[in-house]
């Protein structure tokens, strides 16, 4: 067995493709660790934290092992570039809490609005004077989940207007200011539906 831990297929294969791995899963957890940090959640961010130093330490400890091995430093840098792609495709399928959806048009935004009143969206219209004359803005705080959704609706009704999105880490419901992801904590796993 020892034989096998000293073989070439071991130190040239097998561990860069642990340390590979290890690099996806740490930058991947520290994406979604930071995800939750901007959302306020205290207590599952350091346990996150935790895992994912935990798991860099054991892919640095045997890049030292291995310190003639350029395939080990290969199997980093790949690794790591991998991670960072996997946590944006994370970060973007992740929807916790709540958005602010600023819409702006020059067109007539009527249907737009009544849409927006069907599905269910509370929605804030104000009229306004841009560069170009006269505009409309809409603001909708939605579900993160919900975006999609949302810009299909922009699209369909308005399709040039303009908008922007935005975090919201606090929310005022019912005259209290809440935490905008104070729900269940699986809810934080539902991933976006593709909008049709």
């Amino acid at each position: 067995m020892w034989e096998f831990f000293n073989s070439p297929t071991f130190t040239f294969i097998i561990v860069p493709i642990f340390i590979f791995i290890a690099r996806i899963l740490d930058v991947s957890i520290g994406t979604v660790k930071l995800i939750f940090i901007t959302r306020g959640y205290k207590k599952i961010a350091p346990f996150l934290g935790f895992i994912e130093v935990f798991i860099w330490i054991i892919a640095m400890r045997q890049i030292f092992l291995n310190l003639t091995n350029w395939w080990t430093y290969f199997a980093y840098a790949a690794g790591f570039a991998t991670g960072t792609y996997v946590g944006m495709v994370l970060e973007e399928r992740i929807s916790m809490g709540k958005v602010l959806v600023r819409i702006i048009t020059k067109r007539d935004a009527s249907a737009l609005l009544e849409n927006l009143k069907q599905s269910k969206y509370t929605i804030t219209a104000i009229d306004a004077t841009g560069t170009e004359g006269n505009v409309k803005i809409i603001f909708t705080v939605i579900d993160r989940k919900n975006l999609l959704e949302v810009i299909r609706i922009i699209k369909k009704f308005n399709p040039h207007a303009f908008y922007t999105i935005e975090d919201i880490r606090f929310v005022s419901e019912d005259g209290h200011e809440t935490v905008s992801h104070k729900k269940r904590f699986w809810d934080m796993f539902a991933f976006h539906r593709t909008a049709k």
